[in-house]
């Protein structure tokens, strides 16, 4: 049975309003846990991704956003004692991106509360994987 380019423009339609739907979903997830630890969405989504040491343009691209906009973040989260700058230790030109120790415990915390009833809880742990190596099969293909 083919499939007409109509059908095939809704069906991605529909797809398309599902994976939106589902990234509404999780922004609005890390809005509500953000602000209740004082943290706007994109400090959470910054401390959510400092995974270890990096760059700003590593940082950025975690976040998927334009380093300019994620030195404006690190700025907020420097002021707040959350996040240091060091020197990079094989690029003079860089800095380093280092987690306090108050910068760690807040962020064990963010993750804890980004974990309960998150938008994908739903999904048993099998069901997590095969949609990350679906999405992330569409997005390489592209």
């Amino acid at each position: 049975m083919t499939t007409s380019p109509e059908q095939q423009a809704i069906a991605e339609r529909q797809l398309c309003g599902l994976v939106n739907g589902l990234a509404q979903r999780i922004a609005e997830h890390v809005r509500e846990r953000a602000v209740t630890l004082g943290l706007t969405a994109s400090q959470a989504t910054a401390l959510r991704e400092m995974s270890g040491p990096m760059t700003m343009r590593e940082l950025a691209e975690r976040m998927s956003c334009e380093p300019s906009n994620t030195t404006f973040v690190v700025d907020k989260l420097e002021k707040q004692s959350l996040i240091e700058r060091h020197p990079h230790p094989t690029d003079r030109r860089a800095k380093h991106l280092v987690l306090t120790a108050e910068g760690t415990a807040l962020r064990e915390r963010l993750l804890g509360l980004l974990a309960v009833d998150s938008p994908l809880s739903g999904l048993a742990p099998q069901e997590q994987r095969v949609l990350h190596g679906l999405l992330e099969r569409a997005i390489t293909s592209a």
